[in-house]
């Protein structure tokens, strides 16, 4: 049953081989294959610019500014990032399950509930600031007074919720919560901000220093971040260094304890993940952490943020591996097994094209 089929392939292809229209549009049908083949690989490892939209939350925060310093290195270097600003991490998050936005910059401790929500990088740590009136010397002190935990939908309020409640203060009974943006309270007149501010920012916060020095208020020490950090992983223990905020008063007067932070880039899960290789090859680039007076660890870059890792992410930390390694050895000889065997048929093919016979496997008897 073989031999009789490959008898009947043979005879086919010599008389496709005797039609000399036949073989010719097979051939311009093959190189135009070929030549699409090629023009697709070089167009895939060309240099390329990729377009992206961006949050860093309100315009005064640290996160918008570290935004701002990607969007004016990355455009050096093939990438061009739309600022949209935001009102707090949990809308962001939104905004990006959505595909409204493709990149965001967002705070840890925050519900991980979005499927298409992707982990980029953890950043860096941000430290949590209790900015309080004269009077107030501890966090039993806030008791009765008016509270600010930024907007609704910031991941600040959640934070700053949580360290409030573990200090045994509840909303509504034991303190009055508000929630002022940055601008609303550097705006505001003096006598109508609120007894105490919690705001989450790299030291030193220019807001912050605006609050100290033109408000008069002073920041408050949190004393139990390491027993926080047993309860919650997005928790490490900090600390704010003397005189970050000013030197005569010095504020703080010495080193206090605080609660840090991580603050996460996460991306929808569509972005072409070259886009996102991209975007960390830019942020960790050192100019800016020139910029911003600050080093990005990279081995954090993974530390957990509640989402999976993106593809891009995948490929940036591939990109340090050796080139010889075992894995790729054994893909090198696959390759290079498969090109000779592509080659070989070729051979064949154009023996074929030429018109001489073609010998399927079977020799007919004379």
């Amino acid at each position: 049953m073989a031999n009789e089929a490959e008898k009947i392939l043979s005879h086919f292809l010599n008389r496709l081989q005797r039609n000399e229209r036949i073989r010719k549009s097979l051939a311009i049908g093959i190189v135009a294959l070929l030549l699409g083949s090629i023009i697709y690989f070089v167009y895939d490892i060309m240099p390329r610019r990729y377009a992206l939209s961006i949050t860093g939350g309100n315009i005064l925060g640290n996160r918008h500014y570290l935004a701002k310093v990607l969007q004016d290195e990355g455009a050096k270097n093939g990438l061009s990032l739309k600022i949209v600003p935001g009102v707090g991490s949990q809308e962001e998050l939104e905004q990006v399950e959505q595909g409204k936005l493709d990149l965001a910059f967002i705070q840890g401790g925050l519900d991980n509930h979005y499927p298409h929500v992707v982990h980029v990088a953890t950043v860096a740590s941000e430290l949590l600031h209790v900015l309080v009136r004269s009077g107030v010397n501890d966090i039993s002190g806030l008791k009765g007074k008016l509270v600010n935990l930024s907007s609704r939908k910031s991941g600040t309020r959640i934070a700053a919720q949580k360290v409030l409640e573990f200090s045994g203060l509840t909303e509504g009974i034991d303190y009055t919560e508000s929630n002022f943006s940055s601008e609303d309270l550097i705006t505001m007149h003096p006598d109508k901000l609120p007894d105490a501010v919690m705001m989450i920012a790299f030291p030193p916060s220019e807001v912050v220093e605006f609050l100290v020095k033109e408000r008069g208020y002073q920041v408050l020490e949190i004393p139990f971040p390491a027993s926080l950090a047993l309860r919650w992983g997005w928790v490490a223990d900090s600390k704010i260094l003397a005189y970050t905020y000013n030197v005569k008063p010095p504020v703080p007067a010495t080193d206090i304890k605080t609660v840090g932070v991580n603050m996460h880039l996460v991306a929808n899960q569509n972005v072409d993940p070259r886009a996102v290789f991209k975007v960390l090859e830019n942020l960790f680039n050192p100019a800016i952490e020139i910029r911003l007076r600050m080093k990005f660890d990279e081995s954090q870059l993974t530390a957990p943020s509640g989402f999976h890792l993106s593809e891009g992410t995948k490929m940036f930390l591939a990109r340090k591996n050796p080139i010889f390694s075992a894995e790729n050895f054994d893909k090198i000889k696959t390759i290079f097994g498969l090109v000779l065997s592509v080659f070989s048929t070729l051979l064949v093919i154009l023996k074929w094209f030429k018109g001489e016979p073609v010998e399927v496997g079977v020799e007919e008897s004379n």
